[in-house]
């Protein structure tokens, strides 16, 4: 092993906390910056399967590709959906929270 990796790694892991916070902004504002741009990637990729699947139609575009773009949009959408579920459950076992 290498005895200057090891250096490096310790320096850089001691040059920037790890639990420091961003002044800039708080973790409310960085979240919702998150989902938003999230959204926006989602729409993103949906816009681009529509697209996609309609220069198939039209005859301008691969079926492979079509294929590829649809099943990246399924898995989109999947992943979508599987947090949406775990945030109603979140919500509902907050509900169940004695007061």
């Amino acid at each position: 092993m290498d005895i200057r990796s090891l250096y490096a790694a310790q320096n850089f892991a001691a040059s920037k906390p790890a639990m420091e916070p961003r002044p800039e902004m708080t973790q409310t504002q960085s979240i919702e910056k998150e989902f938003a741009r999230v959204a926006d990637e989602l729409a993103g990729q949906l816009r681009s399967a529509e697209q996609t699947s309609h220069d198939a139609m039209t005859g301008n575009s691969d079926p492979h590709k079509l294929v590829e773009v649809l099943a990246q949009s399924e898995l989109a959408v999947e992943t979508v959906v599987a947090v949406r579920d775990k945030v109603v459950e979140a919500y509902q076992e907050i509900l169940r929270m004695p007061v």
